[in-house]
C-alpha cells in the first residue's frame, strides 16, 4: 500500500510542492520519514559510536550518490548516500546487526533497502533532514 501511495504522490505532485521530512532521533536510534505530512516509515539507524560525532540540527541534502566509497574509512561502501553536512551522509549499510544502537563514525546508517527507498523519495521531493 505504501508503494502505491508513494507512486501516486510522485505522479500527482511537483517537487516544488511536495516535501519529505526525515527525522533522526539519536536517543532512540530511529528515523521517521514523513511525506507531505503523512508518517510513512520508522526505521532503526546507527549514528555515531563513542568517540565520534553525528551533527544535530536541520539540514538539506546537497549531494546524492547511488554508491559512494569513503576515502576517509578504507573505501568503505556507502550505498544510496545522501550528503547533508560536509562529509556526513545518510547511507545504507551491511552492518544491519548494529542498527538500533550507536555504531558509525558519524554518518547515519540504515538498512540498504530502506536507504534505497529514502534515496528515491528525496530525489523527487524538497527534503529536510532533522537530527536531534
Amino acid at each position: 500500500m505504501k508503494k502505491v501511495l508513494i507512486s501516486l504522490l510522485l505522479f500527482f505532485s511537483t517537487s516544488s510542492l511536495a516535501s519529505v521530512d526525515v527525522v533522526v532521533t539519536k536517543k532512540t536510534q530511529t528515523m521517521d520519514v514523513i511525506v507531505d505530512g503523512e508518517h510513512l516509515y520508522r526505521w532503526p539507524v546507527s549514528t555515531a559510536r563513542k568517540g565520534h560525532y553525528t551533527p544535530t540540527g536541520t539540514f538539506h541534502p546537497y549531494s546524492m550518490q547511488l554508491i559512494h566509497y569513503s576515502r576517509k574509512y578504507d573505501n568503505a561502501p556507502m550505498p544510496y548516500s545522501i550528503f547533508f553536512n560536509g562529509d556526513y551522509a545518510i547511507h545504507g549499510t551491511s552492518s544491519v546487526a548494529n542498527l538500533g544502537r550507536p555504531a558509525s563514525h558519524g554518518c547515519v546508517r540504515l538498512a540498504t533497502n530502506n536507504a534505497k527507498t529514502l534515496y528515491n523519495l528525496i530525489k523527487n521531493y524538497n527534503s529536510t533532514i532533522i537530527i536531534k
